[in-house]
């Protein structure tokens, strides 16, 4: 999945959301960034997220249920590790289903998520959004699938018009985009100063808001996502918002997800929080203080996305 303007996926990161970025995604939007590094935490991120992206298969299940034809083709967007997308080719198991993006790396570790679990699925690598148009030759689409991909490209509407040509007509394109920041633990932490987490919200909307200042050729638009799916010539436009709730206490997974959004925070968030803030997450990062992350009992994961659906005429 490129999660970075450059590669050609953005998955799983939570805009706006103080733990990290995310796809929902545990993305910190670097232009340079690195995310064939960030594999093992992109899986993480892809299954403790699975509820909400099972709902919207669900919802994809019910949209192409009375087509003209089962849907036999569908793309994966920005796939990352597939993890996402193995779930689109066990919903839809007679669909040729691929996983697209800029990493060769990721891709590798879609194939093989595939194959382990038994699911079919074809791996095709290509920027985004600039490699969009090599997919025609795949053939039109039935579904297409792009979690978090879309606003890490400087022109965003550009973008969904070169997503929706990718359709058949009747097919329906999903954009995951928007929803509500994570949390994780409770508002006070026991030490430092309360609402650490909306304070890093707030950086993290400094954050983002310039990285899209940075992008290039960068378009300023309001981001009415069933709007800007109308002006790319859908029909059909409705959003969904979908929970994601791992209770307390964490079972290891999700807790490593929660610990590596904030260690992303960290790395990322210091030229947009100050010496307290800095230190309560190093606090939160170090094995050996007791109030760690590893070790907090108080630790939760509760978020939600939504998915933006529209189908072409």
């Amino acid at each position: 999945m490129n999660r970075d303007h450059k590669h050609g996926h953005k998955h799983g990161h939570n805009q706006g959301q103080g733990q990290g970025h995310s796809h929902s995604h545990t993305h910190t939007h670097d232009d340079d960034f690195d995310w064939d590094a960030m594999a093992d935490l992109l899986v993480l991120e892809g299954e403790a997220h699975g509820p909400y992206v099972q709902q919207a298969i669900a919802e994809l299940q019910r949209l192409t249920a009375h087509g003209e034809r089962t849907p036999r083709r569908i793309l994966d967007i920005g796939s990352g590790p597939g993890v996402a997308a193995c779930r689109l080719a066990a919903a839809f198991p007679v669909a040729e289903v691929t996983a697209v993006d800029g990493s060769g790396q990721l891709l590798a570790r879609a194939g093989q998520r595939a194959a382990r679990l038994g699911v079919g699925l074809r791996t095709r690598q290509a920027e985004f959004p600039s490699g969009l148009a090599e997919l025609a030759e795949l053939g039109a689409a039935d579904i297409i699938w792009s979690g978090q991909v879309v606003h890490h490209v400087g022109d965003q509407q550009g973008a969904l018009h070169a997503l929706a040509d990718l359709l058949a007509p009747g097919g329906v394109l999903a954009i995951v985009e928007g929803g509500l920041p994570a949390r994780s633990l409770p508002r006070d932490l026991g030490f430092g100063r309360p609402d650490l987490f909306a304070r890093l919200d707030v950086a993290m909307t400094h954050r983002f808001a310039r990285m899209r200042a940075e992008l290039p050729g960068s378009v300023a638009v309001v981001e009415d996502w069933p709007g800007l799916l109308r002006t790319a010539g859908l029909t059909e436009v409705h959003s969904r918002t979908f929970l994601v709730e791992h209770p307390a206490p964490l079972a290891d997974g999700p807790r490593q997800l929660v610990r590596g959004t904030l260690e992303r925070s960290r790395q990322s968030l210091g030229d947009f929080l100050d010496a307290e803030d800095l230190a309560t997450l190093d606090r939160l990062l170090d094995p050996a203080d007791p109030a760690c992350i590893d070790r907090r009992a108080d630790a939760y994961l509760l978020l939600a996305k939504t998915v933006h659906f529209g189908r072409r005429p």
